[in-house]
């Protein structure tokens, strides 16, 4: 069953959601004709961190599929106008329930400066250094969110290993309880005497 999580915001959305097993999300976004827009995703915990994408035009057409991915990024230019859906399915699993994190962009990013796309003169010191610090903000939020992606994933993974350890831990105290019980019962049973039979005849 499809379910519909909401219609996404004009700029764009970022979203970290739940995909149970054998369960599917998809998401809506109506769009202009000629806009691009950039789908980036990845799983940050369940099973072996892979999910299945898709994206459909409003004609139903299959623009973007992969299965069992870790993380992608699909950037498109819209070539009809309509609603575009965009899914993340699960149901190729049974029991490992997804994290999944998607950042879901629309248009093109606006010139920082007046005119920038029309000018016909060079930029001034002033403006080129305005430039250089942007980009490299947009590196540095680029970075940031990837890093905090990486600790999520890293931190999951962890807290799996150290469930397994205890339980394994466990396990093994059990087994050496149940065999140091036996040890103590076999080495008894070695020395103790056997006491003689009473249907002796006395003189």
């Amino acid at each position: 069953l499809v379910a519909l999580l909401g219609a996404l915001g004009a700029g764009g959305t970022e979203l970290t959601l739940e995909l149970p097993d054998s369960d599917r999300r998809c998401f809506h976004q109506e769009l202009e004709s000629g806009i691009k827009f950039t789908l980036d995703y990845q799983v940050i915990s369940g099973g072996h961190y892979d999910v299945d994408c898709y994206v459909e035009d409003p004609n139903g057409k299959t623009i973007y599929q992969e299965t069992k991915k870790q993380y992608d990024s699909f950037p498109h230019r819209t070539e009809v106008k309509g609603v575009y859906t965009f899914c993340f399915s699960n149901e190729f699993s049974t029991f490992s329930h997804k994290i999944v994190y998607f950042d879901f962009q629309v248009g093109d990013e606006p010139p920082i400066l007046p005119n920038m796309n029309n000018r016909v003169t060079a930029l001034t010191q002033m403006e080129s250094a305005c430039v250089t610090i942007h980009e490299m903000l947009n590196s540095v939020i680029d970075s940031q969110t990837h890093y905090r992606l990486r600790e999520a994933q890293d931190r999951s993974r962890a807290e799996e290993l150290n469930g397994r350890v205890s339980y394994w831990s466990v396990g093994e105290t059990l087994i050496l309880f149940v065999v140091s019980v036996g040890q103590v019962m076999l080495l008894k049973s070695f020395f103790t005497e056997k006491r003689p039979g009473s249907g002796g005849t006395s003189t």
